[in-house]
């Protein structure tokens, strides 16, 4: 296996490589053999999810070949990678099959600057290579030992490089020691395995105490961001890399690195910023430090997984791209019916936001073919911007912009503008990273406009099953209320109604389905119409529920739902109570004095056909409040359901019963932390 995949990396002209299987059964790909690279850095990827969105999982998946020729392209199609390797490279991925049977994948990866397509016998070999690999895991798997993943995965070693003669040898140190400054040298993984004294002496260490250790690690003062990410930089992009950092208290030493597949050669030389301040114009500003991005990248992550809804998307990705990028405005746009739709902004006036919200999409709408094509457009300076776009006003103040593709599942379902007060040149490396984070925006966009549909269409759903308006009944006042869980969809299984039966007869029910789920809301809607319908043609209390859970347990829904139905006699002021497994109603007098209502409980409808449904008659004076209520009124983790039910009786004896919206507010203010949707009826007897 070893050979096989030296072999393969070679022949493709690759300078590493990643090999992963899928074991038996498996649902992941695990990352068993590394080539070229240090396995810092394949860390992430040690186990990789078939759903996961890189270049390997969709390969594999897909069964095909996955060619992302440069920086800016893995930025635009695969952000998580692209922010942990921001750096230039070309990568291909594979499958690897045998038999039709998927064995794993290959990952090989090509320096910075070569040709953006492989070429034909780069693709023969790859293709060839992912055989013989597929043929060497199919023969273990026939021998019952397929190749499983280690605790680590096992790294190959590097081409081993030309002897030197002792002869030569001795010349060769003696020009290094020649050249000015100090020299050393890395392996692959980082670590020092040769350093001149001129370098030791630079560095204030004796040499013998670094060799073999990570210099970030070894010298604190280099344990700084740059260090490493320069060090990485030359590893994937196998191109020299440059660095100044603080010897303290006062040393300044620049660090030049010359990487190839053995390792990296190093360069120290004594630096004197002062001197290199004139040229620092001349040299491309690579924006934020890489540290302060990583920062605000990490937070914006983690923040935007509990992104909502479109606001919250908006308000979090202002919140930390703004400051971690330098920039003085935002806008995150979509196409919409052919129409430039803003959906939130941070930095611009209103007056600017309304000439571009609602307009029409064409060529001459500056970043408009970002929202179709996906691909990102920078503009350093408005002549820039002015020569894409002839039309543009410059009314914003800005003098850079980028327009960034917010992509999701590989298609762009908006853009993000970022405004810079200053110039701004946007070198290849911070295109790079606005690219890859606004990768990870698109998603979290495309998230929440999908939770936002839910949302609304839930709404919809639950106001299309609770009753928009209640019957005036002559004789009595009624107040109602629901409250939606503050959790899930915002739907549920709670319901209330009011029954107009005759001219000095009504019927009242409350409900709750078991769940907070679509399925609930229309085994809701089934239930309240079953209600519904025997009450208005005269059966009892304990017939409308044992009727209903007749149907109920013929429908089978795999949902319990309680109930309580009230027979309201108006003329004879009583009322005549059932109960199927429902929260006791509550009875306010005139007086004030609150009962709980003992009713007969009967069993849940949708357990057994046969129930019975005991009722119990009680007087309903003038004067009275009857409170019918869900349990999320009342239940709480953590709560007691007696004491919740005494303070609400408490509270219904101290409000007024004379204005029954106030007095629901009240009730409903007052409930425990909502993890349940609450419905309340109020029914008092008029005059």
């Amino acid at each position: 296996m070893d050979a096989e995949m030296a072999a393969v990396v070679r022949e493709c002209g690759a300078f590493g490589g990643l090999l992963y299987v899928m074991p038996p059964g498996g649902d992941a790909l695990w990352l068993v053999r590394v080539a070229g690279v240090p396995q810092e850095i394949a860390a992430p990827w040690r186990r990789v999810a078939l759903t996961d969105p890189i270049p390997v999982a969709d390969a594999v998946r897909e069964r095909r070949l996955v060619w992302v020729g440069g920086q800016e392209e893995m930025a635009r199609r695969y952000p998580r990678p692209a922010l942990v390797l921001p750096y230039e490279f070309a990568l291909a991925a594979a499958p690897i099959v045998s038999d039709t049977t998927l064995r794993g994948g290959l990952v090989l990866m090509w320096p910075a600057g070569r040709p953006d397509r492989l070429s034909r016998s780069e693709r023969d070999a790859l293709e060839s290579g992912c055989r013989r690999l597929g043929s060497l895991l199919q023969r273990a798997a026939d021998r019952g030992e397929p190749v499983l993943p280690a605790d680590r995965p096992r790294t190959l070693p590097p081409p081993t490089g030309r002897l030197v003669p002792p002869d030569e040898a001795t010349v060769v140190s003696a020009f290094v020691d020649r050249l000015p400054g100090g020299s050393c040298a890395l392996d692959t993984n980082g670590r020092i395995t040769f350093m001149t004294s001129a370098a030791a002496d630079l560095v204030g260490r004796e040499a013998g105490e670094l060799l073999g250790t990570l210099p970030w690690e070894s010298l604190p003062w280099m344990d700084v961001p740059q260090v490493e990410d320069r060090y990485r930089a030359a590893v994937v992009s196998r191109r020299p890399q440059a660095f100044t950092v603080l010897r303290p208290p006062d040393v300044w030493l620049s660090f030049e690195l010359y990487p190839d597949s053995s390792g990296v050669s190093v360069r120290i030389m004594r630096s004197d910023p002062a001197e290199d301040a004139p040229g620092a114009p001349s040299v491309p500003t690579a924006g934020p430090s890489r540290a302060t991005v990583l920062y605000h990248l990490m937070h914006l992550a983690s923040t935007l997984t509990e992104a909502v809804g479109v606001q919250d998307v908006v308000e979090q990705t202002a919140d930390q791209l703004l400051p971690a990028l330098g920039a003085q405005a935002m806008a995150l746009m979509t196409a919409e019916d052919g129409r430039l739709k803003i959906l939130g902004q941070r930095g611009y006036s209103a007056e600017v936001i309304g000439r571009f919200d609602a307009l029409p999409l064409s060529a001459d709408v500056p970043g408009s073919e970002v929202l179709t094509t996906g691909v990102p457009a920078f503009f350093p300076t408005f002549a820039d911007l002015e020569r894409a776009y002839p039309g543009a006003v410059h009314d914003d103040g800005m003098a850079s912009w980028a327009f960034l593709p917010l992509i999701a599942s590989g298609r762009p379902i908006g853009s993000v503008l970022l405004a810079y007060g200053r110039p701004r040149t946007f070198p290849p490396g911070e295109r790079a990273v606005l690219t890859s984070l606004a990768g990870l925006v698109g998603q979290a966009l495309d998230r929440a406009r999908l939770y936002d549909a839910k949302d609304h269409l839930a709404h919809r759903l639950q106001s299309a099953l609770l009753p928009h308006t209640l019957p005036r009944v002559p004789g009595l006042r009624i107040a109602a209320r629901y409250l939606p869980a503050a959790r899930g969809l915002g739907i549920g299984g709670d319901f209330y109604d009011l029954i107009r039966l005759d001219a000095h007869t009504a019927g009242a029910t409350i409900g709750d389905v078991q769940g907070h789920n679509v399925d609930a809301a229309a085994l809701m809607g089934q239930v309240r119409t079953a209600v519904h319908a025997h009450a208005t043609v005269g059966a009892s209390p304990a017939d409308v529920l044992a009727r209903t859970n007749r149907l109920l347990t013929d429908l089978d829904p795999g949902l319990f739902t309680s109930c309580v139905y009230v027979h309201l006699d108006l003329a004879g002021r009583r009322a005549c109570v059932a109960s199927a497994g429902h929260p006791p109603p509550l009875l306010r007098h005139a007086d004030g004095r609150t009962e709980l209502l003992r009713v007969p409980p009967g069993l849940l409808m949708g357990i057994e056909p046969d129930a019975v449904y005991p009722a119990l008659d009680i007087p309903l004076p003038h004067g009275s409040v009857l409170a019918l209520y869900t349990d999320g009124l009342v239940e709480a983790p953590g709560v007691d359901l007696d004491d919740a039910t005494t303070a609400l009786a408490g509270l219904l004896e101290h409000a007024d019963p004379t204005d029954l919206d106030a007095m629901a507010d009240i009730l409903i203010r007052h409930s425990p932390t909502p993890g349940d949707d609450i419905a309340l009826l109020l029914i008092r007897p008029g005059d």
